[in-house]
């Protein structure tokens, strides 16, 4: 978001996936890094996921964030029509906890990668914190911003457990 041109984008298959995506959403903001948010549906909206997939590289977008649950088959549709890196992140299912999100993306055919990430919030949470990272290697505020989140990440970290009771 923002006024610059978006260098990731962050998709989903369904409005469902919302609480798990604004995660990533989440991160990308506390790192001031421009995006997008569609949902893109692999089943109910085919022609708008080869239209976005295919406008990816040229609209500059740098890696795209995909989220999807159930049977999953956003983020592999979506890497099989783009050079732009995927980064897939399973949402968590009602019938089986995500496993079968993780399956679907996780399992992708030699030759179309998809960069994939653990079930739900987790995950977002990484893929955006991974596409920072992708990001910073051309970028030295960002890499400093990053290395200065991870520093705060390991100093919140107690060395002896509080002992209640």
């Amino acid at each position: 978001m923002g006024d610059s041109a978006p260098q990731i984008g962050v998709i989903m298959g369904s409005q469902s996936d919302w609480p798990t995506m604004a995660h990533a959403v989440q991160i990308l903001e506390e790192f001031s890094i421009a995006h997008e948010v569609q949902i893109v549906s692999a089943h109910r909206t085919p022609d708008r996921l080869v239209a976005y997939a295919k406008s990816a590289a040229e609209r500059g977008l740098k890696a795209i964030i995909a989220g999807a649950g159930g049977a999953a088959h956003l983020p592999g549709m979506v890497a099989s029509m783009t050079r732009v890196p995927v980064l897939g992140v399973p949402v968590q299912s009602a019938a089986l906890s995500g496993v079968d999100s993780l399956y679907s993306i996780v399992q992708m055919p030699g030759g179309i990668p998809v960069a994939t990430f653990a079930i739900g919030r987790a995950g977002a949470t990484n893929a955006a914190l991974f596409a920072a990272a992708l990001l910073a290697n051309e970028d030295a505020v960002l890499a400093d911003k990053l290395m200065a989140w991870r520093e705060t990440q390991t100093n919140s970290v107690a060395p002896v457990p509080v002992r209640e009771g």
